[in-house]
C-alpha cells in the first residue's frame, strides 16, 4: 500500500507545502510550493500574515491534489503563538513570538510564579516568549475577558480546514499550560486568570480531524476529499520524527532556532536541568525531547540582511568560503545571550558583547561569519555535554537534520567542538517527519518511531563529519 499525503510545514521565515509518496519501504517527497513567510509590524507590535499564509499554504494543497488524489494533509509550525477567537473568528491578528511584548510577560508570569515551581509544572526552559507570557500580557489588555477560544498555528490551519477545534499536543506543551503528565494545568490558568474554557481538547498525533470541508475545497480547488490529520503540529516534534538516529544520538534541529536535544522516556525537571535551560516537550508516540533553544542560523541571516541593507553585495556560499579560509582562532560569543533574540543589527551586536567584555571582536565579514559558526557549535557542544550528564545517557553521535544540515562549515565545526560524529541531513526532516506520522495514520507506512527513522536512513543520502584535532 502506498499512501499519498501533503504536508504543509510553516517555519519562521519561509513555508512549504510538500507532495509525499509512502509506503513501508518508500518514501519520496516533492516541494510543490515555497512561500515566504515575514511578520509585518503595525501600530500594536509585530504580527503574522496569518491569512496570507493560509492562502498560500492551500493553494499549495490544492495543487498537489492535482497530480493524484490526496488521502490526507497535515500542518505543522513553529510553536507558542496563538490565535484567539470569538464564536469561531479571530479576534485580531496573530502576534510573533519576537515582539517586544515577550518581555512585560515574562515580568508578569514572574510576579505570579517563580521559576523553579513553573518549571516542576511544566518543564520548560525560561523563554520570554512562551505562550503563558504572552497570554499574561492579553490578561492585562482585557483581551481574555472577551476571548471564547484559543488555537495554536496549526490547530487554527486546521479549524479553518475542517471546522473542528483540537489542541495538539506536543504543540500544547510549548505554552507552559500543560503539566509534566500531559494534560492542562487548570489550577495554573486560574491563577493568571486564563479560563480553562479557552483550551480545546488535547489529541495526540495520528489522529483524525476530520475532511477538508466543501467551502475550502471549492475555494481553492482542492480535487478529492483528504482527511486532516493531527501530526507532532510542533515543526521540531516532527523534525525529530525525521532524524535518522538510533540509540545514543543526539539532535540539532537547525534552522532559524537551533533545537539541541536528546529523546528520552520522561520529562526530567530537576533542580540540575532547570539551572541549565532545558525543556521538556512532548514527542511523537509519547517521547520527551529534552532540549534546548539555542540561537541559529537567524544570527547569521540577520547579519546578511544588516550588509545588504547597507548596500553591500553580499552571497552566502562566498560568505561561508571566506570563513572557511580564516585559518586564525576567533572569540566565541553565547548564542543564548538575549542580545541576539530581537531583529537587527547581529555584527553590531556582536562587536558590542566582546567590547563589553574587554575582548578582541572579530573584523571584517569572513571573520564575522567564523565568529557565528564557532559561537553555535560551542553553544551546542556545551548543551549536549550538560544533556548527558544530566539524563545519565551516553551521546555518541550527533544528527543535524533541517537547513543547517546543509552548511558543512557549521557541521564540521560541531564536529570538532563536540569531538563526535555528526550526521548531516535529511534538510527537510520536518516535512518527512509529518508525512511519516500521516502514513502509518493511514496503515502505509512503518509502525514504530525506530522503523520510520529506519525508513528515513534507508531513502536519503547522509553526509558524516568526522572530528578534527583541535
Amino acid at each position: 500500500m502506498t499512501a499519498t499525503v501533503a504536508a504543509i510545514d510553516l517555519g519562521a521565515t519561509s513555508g512549504r507545502v510538500v507532495r509525499a509518496e509512502v509506503s513501508r519501504t518508500s518514501l519520496r517527497l516533492d516541494e510543490i510550493a515555497r512561500f515566504e513567510n515575514r511578520p509585518v509590524r503595525v501600530g500594536d507590535g509585530l504580527h503574522w500574515s496569518v491569512l496570507g499564509l493560509y492562502d498560500q499554504a492551500m493553494q499549495g494543497v490544492a495543487t498537489a491534489s492535482r497530480g493524484g488524489a490526496l488521502a490526507s494533509v497535515a500542518v505543522d509550525s513553529w510553536a507558542v503563538d496563538y490565535g484567539l477567537l470569538r464564536l469561531g473568528s479571530l479576534l485580531g491578528i496573530p502576534f510573533s513570538y519576537r515582539d517586544d511584548r515577550t518581555m512585560r510577560g515574562l515580568e508578569l508570569v514572574d510576579a505570579v510564579i517563580p521559576q523553579p515551581e513553573l518549571y516542576a509544572r511544566c518543564g520548560l526552559q525560561r523563554m520570554p516568549f512562551t505562550t503563558i507570557n504572552q497570554l499574561a500580557v492579553d490578561r492585562e489588555r482585557g483581551l481574555l475577558e472577551v476571548a471564547d477560544g484559543l488555537l495554536m498555528l496549526p490547530d487554527l490551519f486546521g479549524y479553518w480546514m475542517t471546522g473542528r477545534m483540537v489542541a495538539e499536543a506536543t504543540n500544547a506543551s510549548t505554552t507552559g499550560l500543560l503539566r509534566l503528565d500531559g494534560t492542562w494545568d487548570a489550577e495554573l490558568m486560574a491563577r493568571f486568570g486564563i479560563p480553562v474554557s479557552l483550551m480545546a481538547e488535547l489529541v495526540e498525533p495520528g489522529t483524525r480531524i476530520g475532511p477538508v470541508d466543501e467551502t475550502a475545497r471549492t475555494h481553492f480547488g482542492i480535487e478529492g476529499a483528504p482527511d486532516v490529520l493531527a501530526v507532532g503540529s510542533h515543526d521540531t516534534a516532527s523534525a525529530v520524527v525525521g532524524v535518522p538516529m538510533g540509540p545514543d544520538a543526539a539532535y540539532i534541529s537547525s534552522g532559524t532556532w537551533s533545537l539541541v536535544g536528546i529523546e528520552t522516556a520522561a520529562p526530567i525537571a530537576t533542580g540540575e536541568a532547570l539551572d541549565a535551560q532545558f525543556t521538556n516537550e512532548g514527542g511523537v508516540d509519547g517521547r520527551n525531547r529534552f532540549l534546548k533553544n539555542v540561537m541559529g542560523l537567524w544570527i547569521l541571516s540577520e547579519s546578511m540582511r544588516t550588509w545588504e541593507a547597507a548596500g553591500e553585495r553580499v552571497g552566502l556560499p562566498e560568505l561561508l568560503d571566506a570563513a572557511a579560509r580564516v585559518d586564525w582562532a576567533v572569540p566565541v560569543f553565547d548564542p543564548v545571550d538575549d542580545t541576539f533574540y530581537p531583529p537587527g543589527n547581529m555584527p553590531a551586536r556582536i562587536e558590542r558583547w566582546f567590547g563589553e567584555r574587554g575582548q578582541r571582536a572579530p573584523r571584517g565579514r569572513a571573520e564575522v561569519v567564523r565568529c557565528i559558526l564557532e559561537s553555535l557549535a560551542e553553544g551546542y557542544a556545551v548543551t549536549l555535554r550538560d544533556a548527558a550528564r544530566i539524563s545519565g545517557q551516553r551521546i555518541e553521535r550527533v544528527h543535524v537534520v533541517g537547513g543547517g544540515s546543509r552548511n558543512a562549515l557549521l557541521c564540521q565545526l560541531t564536529a570538532d567542538r563536540t569531538g563526535l560524529p555528526v550526521v548531516a541531513g535529511p534538510v527537510e526532516a520536518t516535512a518527512i517527519g509529518n508525512v511519516l506520522v500521516q502514513a502509518r495514520t493511514l496503515g502505509a507506512a512503518p509502525d514504530t518511531l525506530e522503523e520510520l527513522r529506519e525508513l528515513v536512513r534507508a531513502t536519503h543520502e547522509l553526509i558524516e563529519y568526522r572530528p578534527r584535532s583541535r
